[in-house]
């Protein structure tokens, strides 16, 4: 065992302090909208922080630290500047047509207006890919703290998938969004803190501050160049494209932080806050990590560099520290997803199939929600036990996740736009099955493409055939019903 008894109590207290936000949060819920929204309430700053926290996960520090380890500062350009720069580009086009939709037509799930803009069967098409996509997406955050774990602890892969998911799954169950956007302060706090230490225990050992600026002469030739291969200039345009979607409501939980902002200027604000945010802190947090092959050299494993870096430098209670804002990176992003997802599946997809569940409820849908949100976790962790079976956690990140979530997001995210209001339920069915097909095409045939191409062409597909459909249908008549809802969330709400 490597950690001490200090750390073993801090990662208790932190577990517990977790504990009494779920059960603080379980009698705020007062109805579906508090649980699903925060009743619209959600203050600019906490949102802002909690969209940002919601990007991370243990596998930052698992697969993002063994490519800061080889590559270098590559994985902050494509990564984290992508990330930053697609929110903040867009801050007057998507965040704010969120929170219209929510205030204009009452929505609780990002799916729900789907049925007036595509139709409900497009609308349960989209549902049931994301909702399977995100199976593999939470899956792959169980075995990125599970590999932190072995490091830490030496348990094995399979239990610490097991112990990550069930300790979670309790906490999960138990709150609504309060829960988790409040955690998320908490959980952005402690990571502040543990970030801030690692980076100065790190330039310590490597001789004061200015080794921010002389490592890089210690370092291979490759690990200070932005672009590295595979991740070229053409992979980071592609990742650029793929978050400016995902980071803008494509991965759903994303959504749900702009719609449960009480208007258009805060959530503004908060996609300002949280853009900010992505291209200042990795900076101090990969610091560790790109100085790992010096602190670390000749790693077998460079996944496990973070959670050894932390053992070597970190004193008793420290790495206690870290660990717990790792655990809670993880249940931070777990959380939120879990709970979109029941908004979904409890908003749009049950009562489609059974009648009796009525969302007008004020009691229905929590029970609902709470019931298919420990089934979602529990088909994630069985996922997980077996992530090595899909390419492993960066396998499961970038070539599933990443590849997928275009396809299921182009339909969403330019459905809201007028200049695409020609793109009815065809373009829509058509752009999702021919980005999956594309992408099953590449699995299947094990075509060897470039990675950038292998990563974007999904995408570039869906996008290609909602504009080309679009194009085809544009004689045709658009439905009052299609026509009302854009000008609806076209124009600027009071704040």
């Amino acid at each position: 065992m490597t950690l001490q008894l200090l750390d073993w109590i801090v990662i208790i207290v932190f577990f517990l302090i977790m504990v009494v936000i779920g059960v603080w949060a379980h009698y705020k819920n007062k109805d579906s909208d508090d649980y699903f929204t925060a009743g619209g309430n959600l203050p600019w700053w906490l949102s802002g922080i909690s969209h940002h926290v919601s990007g991370y996960s243990g596998a930052v520090f698992v697969a993002y630290a063994g490519l800061a380890y080889t590559h270098g500062v590559s994985i902050y350009v494509w990564w984290a500047m992508t990330v930053g720069i697609s929110i903040l580009v867009t801050i007057n086009i998507f965040p704010v047509r969120w929170v219209r939709l929510r205030k204009k037509i009452g929505i609780q799930s990002p799916l729900e207006y789907l049925s007036i803009r595509y139709g409900i069967k497009t609308q349960q098409v989209i549902a049931w890919s994301g909702v399977i996509l995100k199976l593999f997406d939470v899956a792959a955050k169980w075995a990125a703290i599970a590999i932190l774990l072995k490091v830490f602890t030496g348990i094995p892969i399979l239990y610490g998938v097991l112990f990550s998911g069930g300790v979670s799954i309790v906490y999960i169950t138990i709150g609504g969004l309060w829960a988790v956007t409040v955690s998320d302060f908490i959980q952005f706090i402690v990571q502040i803190g543990a970030g801030i230490a690692m980076f100065f225990a790190a330039a310590s050992k490597l001789g004061g501050l200015d080794s921010v600026f002389t490592i890089w002469n210690q370092l291979p030739a490759k690990n200070s160049e932005p672009f590295a291969e595979p991740y070229t200039v053409g992979f980071a345009l592609a990742f650029l494209f793929i978050n400016m979607l995902s980071y803008n409501g494509g991965t759903w939980n994303l959504a749900t932080k702009y719609i449960s902002s009480p208007n258009e200027l805060n959530t503004k604000r908060a996609a300002i806050l949280s853009g900010v945010l992505y291209l200042i802190w990795p900076l101090i947090l990969f610091f560790p990590m790109w100085a790992a092959p010096i602190l670390l050299p000749n790693l077998e494993n460079p996944t496990e560099s973070y959670g050894l870096l932390t053992i070597t430098l970190l004193p008793k209670g420290m790495i206690g520290l870290v660990l717990a804002s790792m655990f809670a990176t993880t249940m931070s992003m777990t959380s939120s997803d879990a709970n979109t997802i029941s908004a979904v599946i409890t908003r749009d997809i049950l009562p489609l199939h059974f009648k009796r569940l009525k969302v007008s409820s004020s009691t229905n849908p929590l029970i609902v929600a709470r019931k298919v949100t420990f089934i979602f976790i529990f088909f994630t962790i069985l996922i997980a036990t077996q992530y090595e079976s899909f390419g492993g956690i960066l396998g499961l990140i970038v070539a599933w996740f990443a590849a997928l979530v275009g396809p299921i997001a182009v339909p969403m995210l330019l459905g809201m736009l007028p200049l695409f209001k020609k793109s009815g339920s065809t373009a829509a069915l058509v752009s999702i099955f021919g980005g999956l097909i594309s992408f099953a095409l590449i699995k299947i045939f094990s075509l060897s493409l470039p990675f950038a191409l292998e990563i974007s062409l999904p995408l570039i597909v869906s996008v290609f055939l909602y504009i080309l459909l679009g194009f085809i249908n544009r004689k045709t008549i658009v439905s009052p019903e299609v026509l009302k809802l854009l000008e609806a969330i076209d124009e600027k709400s009071e704040n």
